[in-house]
């Protein structure tokens, strides 16, 4: 019998309400929505906080805000944060909401890469780069370990993964360790491409990479709609799970989050697969 699928919820991310309406800003709406997302077959669920330039502590603070009712209503809730953003960008928040008790999965970004949108012409425009060193990545997986964190690894490009994987040799990935593909359409996170596209070719060249591991791993099409993507269909053949939202949403119209959950429930009816709760999700990634 196929393995259950786990679906992730990305429910808000950088986007504004004048781009999607439905989208959760504050910790009420963020616990609301997480909840129906839940109910709908989410298992995991992830949201950044409407805090830029908060201390770690006043981040953490934020974060839990919005999960203790969710915790309180589901206590077999997977919820993590984004990184923090503060003067830099860190995993520091990561250490006070493990201490609450309340987290289980962790985050680990494992690169660098260019993000931003385009020009008049079509070209990639913007200088921002969303940067994580050596020693950044090696201070997040070294707080997953000691707080006994399952981190959640987004790979943006190829040299994400390649980093993990040199972890994965050395032994010290740290337990519960989910991988994340990111396939990028043509408008990307902010209107421009980065890494690859959501075709099959691409996502072989990652399981080729995935081959000699047996880390869970899920597949995301940002600036798109995963759904409605060949590479989803693809993926739930072959095992992977799904990570999908509004964070990453770049289809028609304005959906909530449960319509997007339902969608992806749909989809995994239809590969054959059942959905997984986050108690069986938790067993899969093989959590702490």
């Amino acid at each position: 019998m196929p393995p259950p699928v786990i679906i992730e919820a990305a429910i808000n991310g950088t986007v504004s309400k004048e781009h999607n309406r439905h989208v959760p800003v504050t910790p009420e709406e963020i616990a609301a929505d997480a909840l129906r997302c839940i109910d709908a077959g989410a298992a995991i669920i992830h949201n950044h906080i409407d805090r830029f330039g908060a201390t770690v502590g006043e981040a953490a603070e934020r974060y839990l805000e919005g999960w203790r009712p969710v915790l309180a209503a589901r206590p077999d809730a997977l919820v993590y944060p984004t990184v923090h953003f503060g003067t830099g960008i860190s995993y520091e928040h990561l250490v006070p909401l493990a201490a609450s008790g309340l987290l289980r999965v962790g985050i680990v970004d494992p690169g660098s890469v260019n993000l931003g949108s385009t020009d008049a012409d079509g070209l990639p425009s913007g200088g921002f780069v969303y940067a994580n060193s050596f020693d950044d990545v090696r201070r997040a997986f070294e707080i997953c370990r000691e707080h006994r964190l399952g981190p959640s690894l987004a790979i943006y490009e190829p040299g994400f993964l390649r980093a993990a994987l040199a972890w994965w040799r050395a032994g010290r990935l740290p337990p519960g360790t989910m991988v994340k593909l990111y396939f990028s359409s043509e408008r990307g996170l902010f209107g421009a491409p980065f890494g690859l596209p959501p075709t099959t070719t691409a996502l072989e060249a990652y399981l080729e990479l995935l081959e000699p591991t047996s880390l869970p791993w899920a597949i995301s099409v940002v600036g798109g709609d995963v759904t409605q993507s060949d590479v989803a269909t693809e993926a739930l053949q072959r095992g992977g799970h799904l990570h999908l939202g509004i964070e990453f949403y770049g289809g028609p119209g304005q959906p909530t989050n449960t319509e997007l959950v339902e969608a992806a429930v749909a989809l995994g009816r239809a590969a054959g697969r059942r959905v997984a709760s986050p108690e069986e999700a938790a067993e899969i990634i093989g959590l702490p």
